[in-house]
């Protein structure tokens, strides 16, 4: 048993990012040699510990008995019970067994898939380097506490939120907290006071990634207080909800039991009027129950959504939940991240401009292929302007390109130089051979403070070169003239930059000198002045361009999808247009905005705005939330620990598998093996086709017992007793032999079934639509009674012609029972063809499309065989040997559902193509009346 940390009461924090280090030192009583260990004892009694909170996990029992709850596995249950009161030992034990095995098969699935992950204490370190007593020593990261001086070097995880003292060249990436898709220069003068967390440059916060350069910091927060402890917050006051199609099942459930018990407490009533003994009354009132119950209806669910995880899973997303196979299908908004779902989340460079023109680099990512452009055309050579370019940038550059052992290519060091080395090797230069050619003599570092790097080459015949990239109002400032000795025009170059970041792009200036003396190292005299600007390279993480198909796709179902992220607002509106998300007129709504809207303009924002920037975690919940109170499904998508409040929210979350942070794969109800987001389209056409072949399996089941109830009601209403004892067309334990092997073999199938030829051109079913419309109740109704008349009248008429023909009554009456038990299984055989397509007929998702089909109906016909030759099948069921000329009679009843349901189909489509122009597709014509959505 795991210990569970409560959630100390949270207080105020100082916004210690605004203020100056001294006075930030003064307010947490320490200074910048740190605390000594008493005090720091003292503190962490006062604080307690530097962990997160975390909640007691689900146990093995309580994931079981999520299984059960149900109210049709309450009727199960109970109607198993009642069987074993009764004597009825072989009913009971067969009800039982669905449930046992309905049980199993949602609990082994949810267990394999999704056990809870001790997620967010995994983000604070183990250990941590603090100034103690004047000295520096190593404690565990769970002892510090506010006032504690940590030192910090690439490759730490910051172990609680600090406020910056002192850094040299430091970066952290906080893409799990912020969503910011670069490492984030970090500096100690103050932000402002109302910076959102991503713009808090003088802060690391617990949980992010020191990727370059060293740093001091005093400590200001520590476990629940850290941003991240924030976020733990939101993920416990998160919701989960329940799933649409838990909620509709719940009510078929309801209404069935409801039902149910009236019609069969009315029977009993009726039966002990016309002079059934007691018993015998009960158990007609019980064998109804049995015959009205779909007793494999949650194991044909069960095994539906399995069978849709197994399918989600070969197209890239692992589903921790059964019922979120459906859910996703039903979505009408999704909200996702940019960084990785959208985008690469690899830099790449794709606007080049010298002083004799600018260009275009094609390619995308760490892959070094790729062509130069340009005004869109290709250029059979390199410009020798846009070679020297690219050639000094992969110099000045401290990143590699890396082979992978599984194939492809990473990078070590910065992603932003990682990009320019990149593009210098698509051009045919390779980083490797660059810094053979041109050896590195010295450096100066990238600082925060002068936003540059410089570095000192000098080729084998011992000519030395000074080259220099960096912001280019720095860079500019130490430029005199442009490469080839014309004039520098600042404004004229200004302008191509700001051309580059109105398109989302980070934009680097290169320049270069050659030193009229030989140089022994480099410093900041030799690079103040006389630069030559070689050019501007513009780089971004460019949209997928699965992505870009897949949210197109999605627009074309019917599906808004919306990005929400923590990145610059000019950058996600450069990658929004690009993935025609918005127009170039379109606006984009930042954090800062939402937070001071009302609750009414917040909602209006939610189904008007596509795409929100510089958000926090409490903005993306607040957004999810919004938008189901629009009576929207809303799926969410993210990878860091900032979307998993979010993701807990909405109705189905999709985390990362492979950037994502494990606090967001246990948030999530579906996690895609390969960030792309369209693998997200896939699985919304997977959940679609697994609820059509639910609608599918529940049309092909309910008729049948609707129609063993009817059999029933008649018999009781208007069948003799014979000896004592009701007339029964059908005995219980042969009802259950329909209910349970014949209707499962035949329906399983289905959960096989090809996708409906429309499936991703229909909009998403609305929230309140019934799981049973009225067209499959009006189908189910037609259905039911064709069985019941076929069933009822081949029993009477085989009844009587067995008394006529002088055998004994008990021998007439199974056999006339086995009759009319082989009418209703052929009668399921045939309505099976009619169901593989609600709407069409089978030739329009193909004959074959589904060899299952011809499986079920084989081994349903080989079971039936022994059902009625083999003598242990007459011991079990009471059946008997039945004649050719009986299987005739039963063939040629059950072949009239064909064509009652093929002309019903012909008048539904005639009629829906009248009212709405289009032809039926989906489980519900219903879905198909136009509807305003929200663009």
């Amino acid at each position: 048993m795991k210990q569970v940390v409560p959630a100390p009461a949270r207080t105020e924090q100082k916004a210690y990012y605004a203020e100056p280090t001294e006075a930030v030192l003064v307010a947490l009583g320490s200074s910048e040699n740190g605390l000594l260990s008493t005090e720091a004892t003292r503190r962490l009694t006062e604080h307690g510990p530097n962990v997160l909170p975390r909640a007691a996990r689900e146990g093995p029992l309580a994931l079981l008995f999520r299984q059960i709850k149900s109210p049709l596995i309450y009727v199960l249950i109970a109607a198993a019970a009642l069987a074993f009161a009764l004597g009825k030992y072989t009913d009971g034990a067969v009800v039982l067994g669905v449930v046992v095995l309905n049980t199993l098969i949602g609990f082994i699935q949810e267990y394999r898939a999704g056990q809870e992950i001790e997620a967010l204490s995994a983000l604070v370190p183990e250990l941590a380097t603090v100034l103690r007593d004047g000295g520096k020593i190593t404690v565990p990261a769970e002892e510090l506490v506010p006032g504690d001086v940590v030192l910090l070097a690439a490759g730490d995880k910051a172990a609680a939120d600090m406020r910056l003292l002192h850094v040299k060249n430091l970066a952290a990436d906080e893409a799990p907290l912020t969503g910011e898709s670069v490492p984030v220069r970090k500096h100690v003068e103050p932000a402002p006071k109302d910076a959102a967390v991503a713009d808090r440059k003088s802060m690391v916060h617990g949980g992010t990634l020191i990727t370059t350069g060293t740093g001091q910091a005093v400590v200001v927060a520590t476990g629940a207080q850290t941003e991240i402890g924030k976020i733990s917050s939101l993920l416990r006051e998160a919701t989960e909800l329940e799933t649409p199609l838990t909620r509709s099942l719940a009510r078929v459930a309801q209404v069935l039991t409801v039902a149910i018990a009236i019609v069969a407490a009315l029977l009993v009533a009726v039966a002990l009027v016309r002079g059934y003994p007691f018993l015998e009354a009960i158990l007609a009132g019980i064998t109804l129950a049995v015959a009205a119950i779909p007793e494999g209806l949650p194991a044909i669910i069960t095994i539906s959504l399995a069978i849709g995880v197994r399918r989600m899973a070969a197209r890239r997303a692992v589903v921790r939940k059964l019922p979120a196979v459906e859910t996703l299908g039903q979505a009408g908004v999704v909200c996702t991240d940019k960084t990785g779902t959208l985008t690469r989340s690899e830099m790449t460079v794709s606007a080049i401009w010298t002083p004799s023109d600018a260009y275009e680099l094609s390619g995308v990512g760490y892959e070094p292929k790729g062509e130069l452009r340009r005004d869109g055309k290709p250029l059979g050579a390199t410009p020798d302007d846009v070679r020297a370019l690219l050639r000094a940038a992969a110099l000045c550059n401290d990143a590699r390109l890396v082979q992978r052992e599984g194939g492809g290519f990473g990078i070590t060091g910065d992603p932003t130089e990682a990009a320019l080395v990149v593009a210098a090797q698509k051009l045919g230069m390779t980083g490797d051979a660059l810094h053979e050619e041109a050896p590195r003599r010295d450096a100066i570092p990238f600082e925060s403070e002068h936003k540059y790097m410089a570095t000192l080459h000098a080729s084998a015949a011992g000519e030395q070169e000074i080259l220099m990239k960096g912001a280019p109002e720095v860079v500019l400032g130490r430029a005199s003239r442009l490469a080839g000795g014309a004039e520098l025009d600042r404004q004229v170059v200004l302008t191509h930059v700001e051309a580059m970041a109105s398109r989302g792009m980070r934009v680097l200036a290169v320049a270069s000198r050659k030193p009229e003396q030989p140089l022994v190292g480099l410093g900041e005299a030799e690079v103040a002045c006389g630069l030559e600007l070689l050019g501007l390279v513009g780089m971004i993480d460019p949209p997928r361009p699965e992505a870009i198909e897949a949210v197109k796709a999605c627009q074309h179902a019917g599906i808004t999808v919306k990005m929400i992220t923590g990145d610059h607002p000019v950058t996600a509106k450069a990658i929004a247009i690009e993935l025609g998300l918005i127009g170039p007129a379109d606006e984009v709504v930042t954090g800062r905005e939402l937070s001071a809207m009302s609750h009414a303009d917040l909602a209006k924002a939610a189904r008007t705005q596509n795409v929100f920037a510089r958000v926090a975690p409490e903005h993306k919940l607040r957004l999810v939330e919004a938008l189901q109170a629009a009576r929207q499904v809303v799926a969410m998508t993210g990878d860091g620990v900032n979307d998993a409040p979010a993701l807990k929210q909405a109705n189905i979350g999709v985390a990362m598998g492979i950037t994502g942070t494990a606090v967001a794969k246990q948030a999530a109800d579906i996690v895609l093996t390969d960030d792309n987001f369209a693998s997200i389209r896939a699985a919304v056409e997977e959940g679609r086709r697994v609820y059509d072949n639910l609608i599918k399996a529940l049309a092909f089941v309910l008729p049948t017992n609707i129609g063993e109830a009817l059999v029933l009601l008649i018999a009781v209403l208007f069948f003799p007793l014979e000896g004592g004892r009701p007339l029964l067309p059908m005995a219980p334990v042969q009802i259950l032999w329909i209910n349970l092997v014949a209707t499962v073999t035949l329906s399983l199938p289905l959960a096989f079934e090809a996708k409906e030829p429309n499936l991703m051109e229909r909009p998403p079913r609305r929230t309140d639509e019934p799981i049973l419309g009225r067209f499959v109740l009006a189908r189910t109704v037609v259905v039911a009674l064709l069985m019941t008349a076929g069933a009822v009248g081949l029993f009477l008429m085989e009844y009587r012609d067995k008394l006529d023909a002088g055998l004994p009554p008990d021998f007439a009456l199974r056999e006339a029972q086995t009759m009319a038990v082989t009418t209703m299984v052929l009668f399921q055989v045939f309505y099976l063809l009619n169901c593989r397509s609600l709407h069409g007929s089978s030739l329009e998702i193909g004959l074959f499309s589904n060899p299952l089909v011809y499986v079920g109906i084989g081994a349903l016909l080989l079971l039936q065989l022994g059902f009625v030759y083999l003598p242990f099948m007459h011991t079990l069921f009471d059946s008997a040997p039945l004649g050719a000329s009986e299987w005739a009679k039963s063939t040629a009843a059950a072949l009239v559902v064909l064509p009652v349901i093929g002309l019903e189909k012909w008048w539904q489509r005639r009629r829906s193509l009248r009212r709405t122009g289009r032809t039926p597709g989906g489980p519900s014509f219903r879905v198909f009346r136009p509807r305003l959505r929200p663009s």
